[in-house]
């Protein structure tokens, strides 16, 4: 494992697709794992899954699904998410499954400003939080840089 983070190109697996992974030299290592993470994790429910791919929004997701139409059907962050791009996101998005994945922190911490962030608004996806550890690298990529692991394997809540 210890090779892979030192890598600049990371190539994992998950089903039957792969994907490069691109570390810029300013990110830590763990925001690539979360955006991996998320993707595998998702993946099964939107086989379509891009990562880091430009919508025309102001805002880019790390992770992105949409519909025939070019709507987001699914939206996945990694790491640090501020409330107006939560706000922001939720209310022009109501149709649009959110996911937010946290590195070593409490799910208290980010839970209250989602849940602030939905109130109020009529939505019909759920807004995922999900926490991944130090741990979660060794855990979840095989040797073969293969991802496996479901929801049950890891801390997650979802809100409505």
């Amino acid at each position: 494992m210890t090779d892979l983070l030192l890598r600049r190109k990371w190539t994992l697996k998950a089903g039957n697709k792969q994907v490069v992974f691109v570390k810029r030299p300013i990110e830590h290592s763990s925001h690539v794992l979360m955006k991996a993470f998320l993707w595998a994790l998702y993946l099964p429910e939107y086989p379509d899954l891009s990562v880091e791919v430009s919508i025309g929004d102001r805002y880019k997701p790390d992770v992105i699904a949409r519909n025939d139409s070019g709507q987001p059907i699914f939206w996945g962050e990694a790491g640090k998410v501020g409330v107006d791009k939560i706000r922001s996101l939720v209310r022009r998005y109501r149709d649009t499954h959110f996911a937010i994945a946290k590195w070593q922190s409490s799910l208290c911490q980010i839970m209250p400003i989602v849940r602030d962030a939905v109130a109020d608004l009529h939505r019909t996806a759920p807004f995922d939080v999900l926490r991944f550890s130090e741990e979660s690298a060794k855990r979840f990529i095989d040797q073969d840089r293969y991802l496996h692991f479901t929801h049950n394997d890891v801390e997650w809540t979802r809100i409505w």
